[in-house]
């Protein structure tokens, strides 16, 4: 498969996966977290899908599309874990966080992401959804949507 091919599909499985947690989420209280802005299209993606919920984002840089800015408030710039264990020590709750990290090589992308995990999960209300392109650990990995390849894109609900 080629690197364009895989990029159409890993489009196509946030698309999904975001489309179907949503739904999945309309009866879980709390916010929502981007992990990773990129260039925004996801977190832009997000924003369209789910209303009346606050959008939390973090990444290291603000280097998205002009239209995918983020309210300052919301932005967290710095290292996820630092970023992360602040939002526990706040209490922030999150019903839904879309890990999208990645540095582009498996493995280091594969060790960040179980390096990240129990981070994750101390601000995950019960019952959340992680959607995640990457495998991570301490969740209860679940199947999303059909359209998904799930070896292409990981569910989880937190415990």
């Amino acid at each position: 498969m080629s690197r364009l091919e895989s990029m159409r599909r890993r489009l196509t499985a946030q698309i999904d996966g975001i489309n179907w947690a949503t739904n999945q989420i309309k009866a879980v209280d709390g916010d929502v977290l981007e992990l990773g802005l990129g260039n925004g299209r996801s977190f832009d993606h997000l924003r369209q899908e789910i209303k009346g919920r606050r959008i939390w984002v973090i990444d290291r840089i603000l280097e998205c599309h002009p239209s995918c800015i983020p309210p300052a408030v919301d932005f967290l710039c710095g290292e996820a874990e630092d970023m992360l264990g602040n939002m526990a020590t706040n209490h922030t709750r999150i019903a839904l966080a879309h890990y999208d990290f990645g540095f582009g090589v498996k493995d280091l992308d594969v060790q960040e992401g179980v390096k990240l995990s129990p981070s994750i999960a101390s601000v995950m209300v019960p019952g959340g959804l992680v959607l995640s392109q990457q495998p991570l650990v301490g969740f209860n990995q679940i199947s999303g949507p059909d359209t998904i390849d799930p070896e292409r894109y990981f569910f989880y609900r937190s415990i």
